[in-house]
């Protein structure tokens, strides 16, 4: 716990509310997603315990304004997992994970929520809804049904296990192929093998040779090193080092994610079936 203000908590001075990215610290992900949680869920009981009659604006509005602060902390942290991660980041994401798997399941899986939801949506064609309303109220019930909410008690329990070792597996998957990304590089000394590259391009591969303490140019799996090697760069023979690299990040060796896609998959479709569906293809299709 940091003893500053959290910035992932406080209203950012930003314009258009941008978070102030060089405030944020790692020490801050974590108490802010305690709080973020916790606030979400007491947005969710008090919907859910209204004792009033359902109404669009009750329940279905409501529920779609609530979990702001979550979707932000969530937002930002995510994002940044995936742009800039280190091992740290990556030990928060494994942490926080299966809370947020949690709390999705406890709103989804939420009978007194959906029993709202289901009564709004029962009487939709006497709303007189408009277009945009008629439409969040659909994807709200939807979003409800396919992820659960009708099952049996005993299914939803199976469900929720599912979904929370699906989410871990998600985590590893996307693990493996950062660390994977981050373990190639492509270490070039012969300057003429370099044809075709224009001097930006030149100038990024030889600092990050200098960065790794190496000689000549180095290119590596991440986007804006990739991406102009190979549009620009005339040695077929690299490109397809490359590009084979790129294509097979998580195929094999220490970063193999075969096992894990293949859990994934029989996850996926086990999740499908119990919700009514032949097969995944045909749940993921339906929209």
């Amino acid at each position: 716990m940091m003893n500053d203000k959290n910035p992932l908590l406080e209203v950012s001075r930003c314009p258009y509310g941008a978070p102030e990215f060089d405030k944020i610290r790692n020490g801050h992900y974590m108490p802010a997603f305690r709080e973020a949680l916790k606030e979400a869920r007491a947005e969710v009981d008090a919907i859910a315990d209204d004792p009033s009659e359902p109404t669009f604006e009750n329940t279905i509005e409501r529920l779609e304004y609530s979990g702001r602060t979550l979707d932000r902390v969530s937002g930002i942290f995510f994002n940044l997992l995936e742009a800039e991660s280190d091992d740290e980041m990556q030990k928060i994401a494994e942490e926080v994970s299966p809370l947020l798997t949690e709390h999705s399941m406890y709103v989804s899986l939420n009978s007194r929520l959906f029993e709202r939801v289901r009564k709004v949506y029962d009487k939709k064609e006497s709303l007189r809804l408009d277009k945009e309303a008629a439409m969040l109220l659909e994807d709200t019930y939807k979003s409800f049904t396919r992820n659960g909410a009708a099952l049996s008690d005993e299914d939803k329990k199976t469900y929720g296990k599912y979904a929370e070792e699906l989410s871990l597996l998600s985590l590893r998957f996307g693990k493996n192929v950062l660390d994977a990304t981050n373990a190639y590089m492509l270490r070039i000394t012969d300057r003429s093998r370099l044809e075709g590259l224009p001097d930006y391009v030149m100038e990024t591969g030889a600092a990050a040779a200098k960065e790794k303490g190496v000689d000549g140019w180095v290119f590596t799996l991440e986007y804006p090193s990739y991406s102009p090697f190979m549009k620009y760069c005339r040695d077929r023979e690299l490109r397809r080092e490359m590009y084979m690299a790129y294509s097979t990040r998580g195929a094999s060796g220490e970063y193999d994610n075969r096992q894990t896609v293949k859990r994934i998959t029989g996850l996926r479709m086990k999740m499908a079936e119990l919700l009514g569906y032949g097969t995944y293809a045909d749940y993921a299709l339906e929209e």
